[in-house]
């Protein structure tokens, strides 16, 4: 195995060894003290951090790029899960593997045949994955799915806040983990939080992306306790 392929490998062993967990979405974070944001949120006993990068076009907001990686990066060994939800992804993943990220999803939205990207994304030492809003039919992504690491299924419309959970997002868990197995990650994006975890776990998500229920909380240690509490094995009855 070449060596872009095992630090692949090492990525998604973690990924798979830890899951079901929380990758807190760093957008609500206090960026003044990013470097004790972060120590926070080890303290707390994360292990992958959550970057949702919005370009205002792709989806209307702006967030942040590069330079919010490479920083992290440089104070952190934490996973860096990185979400593109810009509308060129095959122009930026490469310099996004290059400013440190572990794992890469771009939208099927942005990039409807992903099979040449996911592949780069690998071949740059890097997991790649799909991530696909609520609106579109998940037909669009099945074919590619054998060339991903990740899913990553939106509960909510990519770049839009405020949204309620869209209970579509747990069928489609689901039928992934039932149609492609336990190897295939799957990740769950908006309105994540107490009340839904138990549902999208007991349906098959692995990486559960969290963020008002942790930045919104005065302890973090407390808000992950609380939010582990309700995780839920594929398959069981839930509650919500």
């Amino acid at each position: 195995m070449s060596q872009n392929g095992s630090r692949v490998e090492q990525t998604l062993e973690l990924f798979r060894a830890i899951r079901p967990t929380v990758l807190p979405s760093l957008l609500l974070c206090d960026f003044a003290n990013l470097q004790r944001e972060v120590e926070r949120l080890e303290e707390a006993g994360v292990e992958a951090l959550h970057l949702d990068v919005m370009d205002g076009q792709f989806v209307p907001n702006l967030s942040y790029g590069m330079p919010i990686v490479e920083s992290l990066r440089r104070i952190t060994s934490l996973k860096l899960d990185v979400h593109l939800m810009i509308s060129s992804p095959k122009s930026y993943a490469k310099s996004f593997v290059e400013a440190g990220a572990d794992a890469i999803t771009f939208h099927i939205e942005a990039e409807p045949q992903p099979t040449e990207l996911l592949d780069q994304i690998r071949s740059l030492g890097v997991a790649a994955g799909i991530a696909i809003n609520p609106s579109t039919p998940i037909e669009s992504i099945l074919p590619f799915v054998p060339h991903c690491d990740l899913v990553l299924v939106m509960s909510v419309a990519a770049g839009f806040g405020g949204q309620a959970f869209n209970p579509i997002a747990l069928d489609r868990l689901k039928y992934l983990r039932e149609t492609f197995g336990p190897k295939l990650l799957l990740e769950v994006d908006g309105g994540v939080n107490c009340q839904t975890a138990n549902a999208v776990t007991s349906h098959g998500a692995d990486l559960l992306v969290v963020g008002s229920a942790i930045f919104r909380e005065a302890d973090y240690c407390q808000a992950m306790t609380r939010l582990r509490c309700n995780f839920k094995s594929f398959g069981a009855q839930s509650d919500a």
